[in-house]
């Protein structure tokens, strides 16, 4: 182990992210360190006017198949890897006349991004990042004598620290830099795994590994005693992973969490909308012609548990809306764009933490979802079907009509996002009543009408809401007594994905009170 830090005498530059790295070879130029660099990144420091020696005059080998080859030659990698403090190691650099190299610098070929583009097969796999990985893997394993630099962030600190130490880093930092350094090759190496996984049609390959770049330390988890972060994957979708905050107080892990579930929730719909969400589950969502209506009946469902929710637009938040908003208590608005009015109006809500996301996520869009237990993940893709009205199969003597249809289709859509057992009631573009968790379907039911008459009367409404409404079920009905329940609350429809052994006796029970009901043959737990 070395004790005292060597002052850095040579670096290697290799980098496919430019960004700062002129000023930073430059300060490491003007402390007479010497720079070995390849292609595009030795052009770009000569064309500044740095000395930078090619990679091939260092290996006196030229770079090959089309630049795949440049850095993967014992003269460079000998230099990372000889022990400073192993004479035999030192002996064998003397004797086949290799320099060591005490610092490096270098970042990946854009793979992810190449991904994104849309870029074919072939491209993608010239974009994946062999002689870079392999330098970065060398110093970080050399840590003890080796600096390796993969951020452009880091620029600055170390040029402090050599500054600071007279030309050398210390020790806990050139092991936090390789710290970073592997878990960049291990996310770089599961996102092409990924990728490579998706491209022959394997959901679920052999090995599955979860990389993510630290976004935010929260203040905690779901309660104080937790430590708590948020990570952003490579996912690409718009959503709270992309969101800019634009003022409020610190996003904290349940409010990352309700942020997610009601934007999710929005997006499922091409009418504006405004979903209103309370420990991840709606407690009120709507459309409308414009958002101000929209908000409007979607807080209509439930005023009281709205207090302190999370509310998520899928159009840019406007001057009326945000005015309406602002009359309430909300943690976080999550929207794809604002207005510089909206923005205006919300400005006096300090604590109110307003999101853009700069677009809304595609609910269609495949992906994964993961769930830590015990010793293992529990992985499965994203829950992105819904039933149109094409698919759903009236099972009642009679069928709903067209206006039912349209409500049934949009509590469908809501029921998929309430935690199971999941019911709600809704009416002309809105819920009017929702039961969420429940360990029971028929309490679902109950529950969800039970308030929604509670909200009717404090709103000195004269009759209960869900009277003319229709009901989503997230799973079959495995009695009658959920479905008489909802004739006994006014309901006129019913949507659900049928399948139980009683269905005839839920059908009959239809029947009998003169309502329709439709079967999905798609079930939506969401536990």
């Amino acid at each position: 182990m070395i004790s005292t830090p060597r002052p850095i005498e040579r670096a290697l530059i290799s980098v496919a992210d430019k960004t700062g790295i002129v000023p930073f070879a430059g300060a490491l130029v003007a402390r007479g360190i010497a720079l070995i660099s390849t292609g595009g990144t030795a052009r770009e420091l000569t064309a500044a006017g740095l000395p930078a020696t090619e990679v091939s005059e260092v290996t006196g080998f030229p770079e090959m198949l089309d630049g795949r080859v440049k850095t993967l030659h014992p003269m460079i990698h000998a230099g990372l890897l000889a022990r400073r403090d192993r004479a035999d190691d030192l002996a064998a650099l003397a004797e086949r006349g290799i320099a060591p190299i005490d610092l490096v610098a270098c970042n990946l070929y854009p793979f992810a991004q190449t991904v994104v583009s849309g870029a074919d097969a072939a491209d993608c796999i010239e974009s994946i990042d062999i002689g870079g990985v392999a330098l970065i893997r060398a110093a970080a394993k050399n840590h003890e004598a080796v600096t390796v630099v993969t951020d452009p962030g880091d620029y600055e600190p170390v040029l402090a620290e050599i500054a600071a130490q007279g030309g050398a880093v210390g020790a806990a930092t050139r092991r936090r830099l390789a710290r970073k350094a592997y878990a960049l090759t291990a996310a770089y190496d599961a996102t092409i795994a990924g990728w490579m996984a998706r491209e022959a049609g394997v959901p679920f390959p052999e090995t599955t590994v979860l990389a993510g770049r630290l976004v935010q330390q929260l203040r905690y988890g779901e309660n104080p005693h937790q430590a708590a972060a948020f990570y952003r994957t490579d996912d690409g979708r718009r959503g709270v992973a992309t969101v800019r905050q634009l003022q409020g107080k610190e996003l904290s892990y349940n409010n990352y969490g309700d942020a997610d579930a009601a934007f999710e929730l929005v997006a499922e719909f091409n009418a504006p909308a405004v979903a209103i969400v309370k420990h991840a589950n709606p407690c009120g969502i709507a459309i409308g012609e414009t958002l101000c209506e929209a908000w409007d009946r979607a807080l209509a469902c439930d005023p009281v548990s709205a207090y302190g929710g999370v509310v998520a637009l899928n159009r840019p938040l406007d001057a009326a809306t945000a005015e309406a908003i602002g009359r309430l208590f909300i943690e976080a608005v999550i929207a794809p764009e604002v207005t510089k009015e909206g923005a205006a109006i919300l400005v006096r809500r300090t604590t109110l933490r307003l999101l853009v996301s700069g677009g809304v996520p595609d609910p269609a869009a495949p992906g994964r979802g993961f769930r830590s237990v015990s010793g293992g993940i529990l992985v499965q893709e994203r829950d992105r079907l819904c039933v149109g009205p094409d698919s759903l199969r009236t099972v009642t003597r009679r069928a709903p009509s067209e206006a039912e249809i349209a409500d049934l289709l949009f509590a469908d859509k809501v029921v998929k996002h309430v935690k199971s057992n999941a019911i709600v009631f809704a009416r002309s573009g809105a819920t009017v009543g929702i039961g969420a968790g429940q360990m029971n379907r028929v309490d679902a039911v109950r529950i969800a009408a039970a308030r929604a008459a509670e909200t009717g009367r404090a709103a000195g409404v004269p009759q209960s809401p869900t009277i003319g409404s229709v009901l989503a079920s997230d799973a079959f009905f495995p009695f009658a007594d959920g479905v008489e329940a909802a004739i006994e609350a006014g309901v006129t429809a019913v949507i659900q994905p049928g399948g139980s052994r009683r269905d005839a006796d839920v059908i009959a029970a239809a029947d009998a009170a003169g309502i329709a009901m439709v079967f999905t043959d798609m079930r939506h737990f969401r536990h």
